[in-house]
Formats: C-alpha cells, structure tokens, sequence
C-alpha cells in the first residue's frame, strides 16, 4: 500500500541577494508534522524556494521501510513548479540554455533537484502563498525566524 506524504515548501530572503531562509513541513498519511528549515547568509529568493523543495524530497528519499510514496508538493513558487514541471525539459534539450539562449540560472540547484525527484512519484501543485494556507503559512513562519536569526 503506497502511502501519501503532502509536503508544503517555502523559500525567501531579506533583499534579493541578502541573508534567506528555506523551511518544509511534511505532513504523513497518519497526521504526523514533521518540519525543518535552514539559512543562508547571502542569497536570493529562488535559490531559497528551490533549496527547500530539495531538502523536503531528500528527507523523504532516506525512507527508511523503502515503502513506495505518492508525493503531494506544495510551493507558493511558480519559479519551481513552472522550472521542474515544464521548463527543466526545454533547458536540458537545449544545453541549460533559456529560450533566450541564455544560461539557467541556479543551474546547480535544478539538477539536484532533477536527481532528487527523478525516482519519485511526485504531484505538484501551486499553492498561493500569504492566503492563510496551514501548512504554507507554518512554513513562511519558519523562513522568517530562520533570516532574523542570521540578521
């Protein structure tokens, strides 16, 4: 039996670059929150948003019954679903290259998070983010106390 894990993402940072947060909450099908979040003093909005997406799939790849998982993710980032859904395809046909034929930006990050998801069965779905959504507003909460410990 395949159990489900929704999973809510959130990124941000004070200036773009400036000091950032990232933080997740996990919620498993019987209930339980996990959540986590980390900093960085110089960053920007997007490394952020795609860090904590990566870090919410790496966490639940080291599932340790190695059960299979349906994978619900939530992000308030149409950068990352857009980017992991859509756009990654394009970029990896075209040599990490936009349409404009310019580089990818945070390169780096997309192809961790490539390898990162490619093995799992993920539904991704764009949540609207500061609209009073549980899960995604824990998750704005813990960005923000992340960036005003680093300030």
């Amino acid at each position: 039996m395949k159990k489900t894990i929704e999973i809510y993402t959130d990124g941000g940072c004070s200036g773009n670059p400036g000091p950032g947060g990232w933080a997740y909450v996990l919620i498993t099908d019987d209930g339980t929150v996990i959540t986590n979040s980390g900093s960085s003093m110089l960053t920007t909005n997007n490394k952020m948003e795609l860090t904590a997406v990566i870090r919410a799939l790496e966490s639940v790849s080291r599932n340790p019954l190695n059960a299979p998982l349906n994978l619900i993710v939530h992000t308030d980032s149409q950068y990352v679903k857009n980017g992991i859904t859509t756009w990654i395809h394009s970029w990896v046909r075209n040599g990490w290259r936009t349409a404009a034929k310019k580089e990818v930006k945070n390169k780096e990050l997309w192809l961790e998070l490539q390898q990162v998801a490619e093995n799992l069965k993920i539904e991704w779905k764009w949540v609207k983010g500061h609209a009073g959504v549980e899960h995604n507003e824990l998750c704005d909460t813990l960005v923000q106390k992340e960036i005003a410990s680093i300030r």
